[in-house]
């Protein structure tokens, strides 16, 4: 009986088999001139293809699992108009152990020319995803040259990780996130939304006819996250 009929339905197929066999193709055309190098280049794309196919199921999967764990973060922090909000210290603490556990996890790059960038990059399992944001130096209030810039990366550090992870944030108005207290998206959510629509070159007049409303303000809150994901795939392509 071959290996692949004794397997139980919950245990992986190892995808060895075919990768050692290209492995000892390529030995072989090292030693032996009537190997067919085109047949050889076919199969070498074919076994990189396949495994990049497999590393990027198994990302998939286990960040399918890990937004199921993450709860409505709650926005700990007030900024201007006492406006509350999520920090990105609060969100870390939330999602970091949760990614982990999946073997997920997140860094940044960043260039800055006259706007900053901000890139989030999300990696695990052999395949990375990524999302970027841009502004101009937060230069508001009594800040220097250098706080600008840093109050800058963080808030699109924030956002473009709540992007990446379609997470919602809820006001912790009793101790609780247990769900969302409007009927309608708040304004960061808003804000979010337009940033991400920026980001990815969506059309906001067919973003707007889909959800069939006439302004962000009008999207139920509930769909809040399909809006995000619909988003986020476009900038997946």
């Amino acid at each position: 009986m071959n290996q692949l009929a004794i397997q139980g339905p919950s245990e992986p197929i190892p995808a060895l088999s075919e990768g050692s066999a290209v492995l000892s193709l390529i030995e072989r055309a090292s030693r032996d001139p009537s190997v067919d190098i085109a047949k050889l280049e076919k199969l070498l794309e074919w076994r990189d293809k396949t495994t990049a196919d497999q590393r990027r199921e198994a990302f998939e999967r286990e960040l399918a699992a890990a937004k199921t764990e993450i709860p409505v973060i709650v926005r700990n922090a007030t900024g201007h108009n006492s406006k509350k909000y999520a920090d990105f210290a609060g969100i870390a603490r939330v999602i970091d152990p949760i990614l982990g556990r999946h073997g997920l996890s997140y860094r940044f790059r960043t260039v800055q020319t006259d706007k900053i960038a901000v890139t989030c990059i999300l990696f695990g399992h052999g395949h990375s995803e990524e999302t970027t944001l841009a502004g101009p130096a937060d230069g508001s209030g009594s800040k220097n040259a250098i706080q600008a810039i840093g109050s800058t990366l963080t808030y699109l550090q924030r956002y473009s990780l709540v992007q990446m992870l379609g997470i919602a944030a809820a006001d912790d108005d009793d101790g609780s996130a247990s769900g969302i207290g409007s009927t309608t998206i708040d304004e960061e959510q808003i804000g979010t939304l337009t940033e991400l629509m920026q980001s990815v070159g969506a059309d906001k007049v067919k973003f707007l006819r889909f959800f069939k409303i006439e302004q962000l303000a009008e999207l139920p809150a509930k769909r809040y996250q399909e809006a995000v994901n619909m988003l986020n795939a476009k900038a997946r392509g």
